[in-house]
């Protein structure tokens, strides 16, 4: 069955950067709509970066300009570019998308920014 498969997360220094990579595994098509969630300890889970397949990127105001989301449809893999991250950045990050005509999910994968 479909699934979407994270890895990439880690520790990192404030200033320092990641690329956390989303990959969609038992398909033979790739993604639709791809977006990227974080959720810290104690908070709600919140929309950090949503791109359309045929569209543009929306980024929440927090992470303008420091993460950007690329896909290669070829590869069926989507990843979040972490730039200058900073402590606030913490928390677990999730892939979600459609692909054909499903929603899925990733399994989530931590990352920490030390200050």
């Amino acid at each position: 069955q479909v699934q979407l498969v994270e890895s990439g997360g880690g520790s990192v220094q404030a200033g320092g950067s990641l690329r956390l990579t989303c990959a969609v595994i038992r398909s033979h098509v790739s993604f639709g709509d791809v977006a990227w969630y974080r959720q810290a300890p104690g908070k709600e889970r919140e929309l950090v970066a949503r791109s359309e397949k045929n569209g543009p990127t929306i980024y929440a105001d927090g992470v303008k300009g420091r993460f950007t989301v690329t896909r290669d449809n070829a590869k069926k893999t989507a990843y979040l570019y972490i730039n200058n991250a900073q402590p606030e950045d913490t928390g677990v990050y999730y892939c979600n998308s459609l692909v054909g005509l499903a929603n899925y999910w990733g399994q989530g994968t931590q990352v920490t920014v030390s200050s």
